[in-house]
């Protein structure tokens, strides 16, 4: 949208607090909107024109003042803001702030989220993945911090172990590279290519492809 200014946001904001019986004021000790009812806790709004982390740092300092926080942007379209707004939305859970948007066409608001603890859910599945490559990966052949760049996991390793022995010991038995490799999976490894490094001779028997012999010396050198 041209010339989108955080003002914007202001009316739909307020008529939809003000909906809700809210008393609303704007501008108030820093704050962009003030929202009181009753006696009970301010609800305080964080405005911008999108995402930023200028934003969420303004929402975490009025958390001083309230626990009822919002942060609000204006409503976009796309796979773009859709993506931004589940991130937010994941962050501002973890923050204990809520998040509003505003469709400024017709001066909808759309609450996401409301302000409230965050109580984390631990997926034990995820977990022992996490925990199962840690004690599978040998020794720690990555850098922290390493993008766009092939990393070496517990299945590659496994992996080269197996093209490893199969290009000392020829077309080998699944069941024996298994035993030779201390991989129990190795006949599922290599039935399964993922690298195009094995294919299949006979039943259950093995060989490295020219594709694996390559990859074995890419891996040396």
């Amino acid at each position: 949208m041209v010339n989108l200014r955080e003002t914007d946001l202001y009316p739909p904001l307020k008529l939809f607090l003000e909906g809700q019986g809210y008393e609303v004021k704007s501008e108030v000790c820093g704050a962009d909107i003030v929202a009181c009812r009753a006696q009970e806790e301010p609800v305080i709004v964080e405005m911008k024109t999108g995402f930023s982390l200028t934003l969420i740092h303004q929402a975490i300092a009025r958390l001083s003042l309230s626990d009822t926080v919002y942060i609000a942007v204006p409503r976009g379209q796309g796979r773009r803001f859709q993506k931004a707004l589940a991130e937010n939305k994941t962050l501002c859970r973890r923050l204990g702030l809520g998040l509003l948007t505003v469709r400024l066409k017709d001066g909808l608001v759309e609450p996401h989220l409301d302000p409230g603890p965050y109580a984390p859910r631990q997926s034990k599945p995820r977990k022992a993945r996490l925990l199962r490559e840690f004690a599978r990966r040998e020794g720690d052949p990555n850098t922290g911090g390493t993008s766009k760049t092939k990393l070496m996991t517990a299945y590659r390793q496994d992996a080269i172990r197996i093209a490893q022995y199969l290009e000392l010991h020829g077309a080998t038995k699944g069941a024996v590279v298994a035993k030779a490799c201390d991989v129990p999976v190795a006949t599922r490894m290599m039935a399964d290519d993922h690298y195009g490094w094995f294919e299949r001779v006979e039943t259950g028997i093995y060989q490295l492809t020219p594709k694996g012999v390559e990859a074995l010396g890419n891996s040396s050198s």
